[in-house]
Formats: C-alpha cells, structure tokens, sequence
C-alpha cells in the first residue's frame, strides 16, 4: 500500500512497531488498523537514496487494502486496456477479507460501546448459543440442497450463510482467515487420509 508520512507518524512508527501514516484530508495521524484490526507489524524502516521515500517493512494482521485484498496494488494496466474481467481468485479473497473486516468492525463497537447499533452481526458475538445453532442450522440446509436436488443458486445462497456465521464463531475466536488459508495450503501437499490420521485425538 502507499501513504503519507509526517515526521510525527515516522516516530510513531519507529516507537510503536506499527505502520502509521498522516491523513492530509484529516490533517490527522492513522495507524493502519486501527479500524479494521489489520495492523501492519513494522520489523525496519528504509529511506532511498534521496531520503524523500520511505518503505515499511511488516508483516499485515489481515488484508492490506481497505477492499480486503491482500495489496492495494491488484489491478493491472492491462487487463483495464483489454477490459479484461476481475481474476475470480483474487475476487474471491477479496470477498472473504471484506467480510471480516466488517465482522471485526461490529466486535470492536461492542466493545467501545456496547449500547451501539445493534445488527444481526452484533447479536451472534453476544450469544454463543445462538451463533452455534444457527451454524449448525446453516449446515444442515447446506446439505438439503444436495438431498433434495435443489438448484445451484440454492446451494451457493446456504452456502453463503454458513461462511458468514463460521467467520462471525473465527472472530470471537481471534482466527483470522489467513490462518484457516494456511491450513489448507498446507493439507495440498498431503493425502486427506494421512492428513487426518495425524490429527490430534
């Protein structure tokens, strides 16, 4: 990602290991993450030959850019030339952080305010109960679509469903979506009969 840096957001940064930048339209110092919990964590600091650049070096908590992908920098110049669509991939993560950036966002206003708003979001982090029926609920539909043959749109619809309330159960949880990532980038190079014998009991 880019931003801008005053002399202040430089020595935060320095100081608080975390990438923050100054807001020109705020005339106000932001660290990233302080909204969607995706805190970039600084391990060095570089300045170019000119000392009118500065790089962050860290490793991001979650997604880099606020529209939940991974880099800011994800749109090519020529796939805009040939009008060439979105890779479906990167939509696709795009999505999922999306959401948890918003599930996070709902958890940090219970906890700065708990009389906030209240949404469906809020109500399923405040009630375990609730949240683990309603997966187990959502799961069950899920299956139905392929018992009783019902169409495609159906199944991706209940689908959809159970993402959404096992994001909401990995955020009371502290589980970020790259790490449930890692484990299956991990069980590619595996059996799936061998993987779960070496599961834990």
């Amino acid at each position: 990602m880019q931003g801008f840096v005053n002399k202040e957001a430089l020595l935060k940064t320095i100081t608080s290991k975390q990438a923050t930048f100054y807001s020109r339209s705020r005339s106000t110092l932001w660290t990233k993450g302080e909204t969607s919990m995706n805190f970039i964590n600084v391990s060095d600091v570089f300045l170019d030959c000119d000392r009118d650049s500065i790089i962050y070096l860290g490793k991001p908590d979650g997604p880099t850019c606020h529209t939940g992908a991974e880099t800011c920098y994800y749109t090519s110049v020529d796939d805009i030339i040939n009008d060439s669509p979105v890779d479906g991939s990167k939509l696709a993560l795009t999505t999922l952080y999306a959401l948890e950036s918003t599930i996070s966002k709902r958890k940090e206003e219970l906890s700065e305010n708990p009389d906030s708003k209240p949404s469906w979001t809020k109500r399923l982090l405040l009630d375990e109960k609730l949240l683990c029926s309603k997966i187990r609920e959502e799961a069950d539909e899920l299956c139905r679509t392929l018992e009783e043959n019902e169409d495609q749109t159906r199944t991706a619809s209940e689908m959809a469903d159970v993402l959404y309330h096992a994001m909401v159960l990995l955020a009371l949880k502290g589980v970020k979506v790259e790490d449930v990532l890692q484990v299956l980038r991990l069980r590619f190079a595996q059996s799936g009969v061998e993987e779960k014998k070496s599961r834990k009991s």
